[in-house]
């Protein structure tokens, strides 16, 4: 039987701040949703180096990033309050866009007998994509939700769900996803 977490991913004050105002109650709603099936949260978050000495200047993602950005004490950084974790959930911080890059977060998977990874974040075209990529990979079952996903750019997030996405797992929607659990909508 396929054991799920949800990886909630990116969900920091910084990246938020790009997004559509409507994007964080569908994340909230994705983490209401494990949390009352049971579903064990994973909250990835991108934390870098005081002065990012972890980061290559040829990094086109991470390079032009002022250095004092997605650093500790960086209020930009913090994990907003309203999809917090809560005792009992794992944060992981990643130094690149995949939530595997730069930390342990296969092995606490492993430990923890996960085989099943439903991902909500943003963005679409850079923790959900590499996260999903390397998760087909890595041979874990992969579900996105749509609607707990957000992109800056619509068209890319609407062709990456509906395309590249979709070849690597399943697409569906909070709800849906929370009616296979038993949590009513």
């Amino acid at each position: 039987m396929s054991r799920p977490a949800l990886l909630l991913m990116d969900l920091q004050a910084g990246h938020l701040s790009r997004m559509p105002a409507d994007y964080l109650p569908r994340a909230v709603s994705a983490l209401t949703t494990a949390r009352a099936a049971g579903v064990p949260v994973i909250h990835v978050a991108l934390l870098l180096r005081p002065g990012h000495a972890d980061v290559h200047p040829r990094n086109k993602t991470f390079g032009a990033l002022p250095h004092d950005r997605f650093t500790p004490g960086d209020p930009g950084a913090a994990i907003h309050p309203d999809v917090a974790p809560v005792a009992g959930e794992t944060v992981v911080h990643k130094n690149r866009v995949s939530a595997f890059s730069g930390n342990n977060l296969q092995q606490i998977l492993a430990v923890s007998g996960v085989d099943h990874l439903v991902l909500a974040g943003v963005s679409t075209g850079g923790i959900v994509l590499s996260t999903a990529l390397q998760a087909a990979d890595l041979d874990y079952r992969v579900t996105v939700l749509s609607d707990a996903c957000a992109d800056p750019d619509p068209a890319l997030h609407a062709t990456l769900l509906g395309t590249v996405l979709a070849r690597r797992g399943e697409i569906t929607t909070v709800g849906d996803w929370g009616s296979t659990l038993g949590v009513p909508a």
